[in-house]
């Protein structure tokens, strides 16, 4: 079974997810979190379920429907270590992901 292992810089897309539901919805934004939390625990026993992405690296890209609103969770998987490490999540409304500044 997979390690999975979260980015620091995911704080920051669950913030914008989290603001943006509690814009709309205030009573279910907590819960739209926990939902996207709990779909990525799919990546201990499958790692490699997610859509190869274009570009460098072994990216993985896990699409996580969650009523109206999906997502996209963008991570690689080391098989030599049997990590995950998400980096990255989206809204599947959002153009991309957000590029982190060094």
């Amino acid at each position: 079974m997979a390690r999975i292992t979260l980015a620091p810089e995911l704080r920051d897309d669950f913030g914008r997810i989290f603001d943006f539901l509690f814009e709309h919805n205030p009573a279910s934004a907590a819960k739209h979190i926990d939902d996207i939390v709990r779909a990525l625990d799919l990546l201990q026993t499958s790692p490699q379920i997610g859509r190869p992405v274009s570009g460098p690296g072994a990216m993985r890209e896990l699409v996580i429907s969650n009523g109206a609103h999906g997502y996209l969770a963008l991570y690689c998987f080391a098989a030599e270590l049997d990590v995950v490490l998400v980096a990255a999540i989206c809204s599947q409304k959002e153009l991309r992901y957000r590029r982190r500044s060094n």
